[in-house]
């Protein structure tokens, strides 16, 4: 019996056939590997999400003690007069427009009103 299963021949339309099937096979199991791979790669990084979100907020909770938390409030509820700023600020090597052009950036990417952000020094880095 193991004679006639050697002396079988396999034709060249059955070969391609039977190759074509296992590089077929082999890709599907590439694509599943790879759209699991996405998969585990969302959720690790909605899961570090939320892991740094509670040490924040544990971090800020210990962080206060009730001095500082009830001087936080009243920064809170007494509004800063649009008029005033937040302190002063020293210029090094940088003209006034450019100061204020880079402090307007940073207010409007962080969200934070311009007189609540408090800068203490604008220096030019000379390259």
């Amino acid at each position: 019996m193991a004679n006639t299963l050697l002396k079988q021949s396999v034709s060249i339309s059955e070969a391609l056939s039977i190759s074509v099937t296992g590089i077929i096979i082999v890709m599907i199991i590439l694509a599943l590997l790879a759209v699991i791979v996405v998969i585990l790669s969302k959720a690790i990084r909605t899961a570090e999400g939320f892991a740094r979100k509670k040490s924040a907020k544990t971090a800020e909770t210990v962080t206060l003690n009730p001095i500082q938390k009830e001087i936080k409030t009243e920064k809170a509820e007494k509004p800063l007069p649009e008029t005033l700023s937040a302190g002063s600020l020293d210029l090094y090597k940088t003209d006034e427009k450019t100061a204020a052009i880079i402090m307007a950036i940073v207010s409007n990417e962080s969200g934070i009103p311009l007189n609540r952000l408090q800068f203490n020094s604008i220096k030019l880095i000379e390259e």
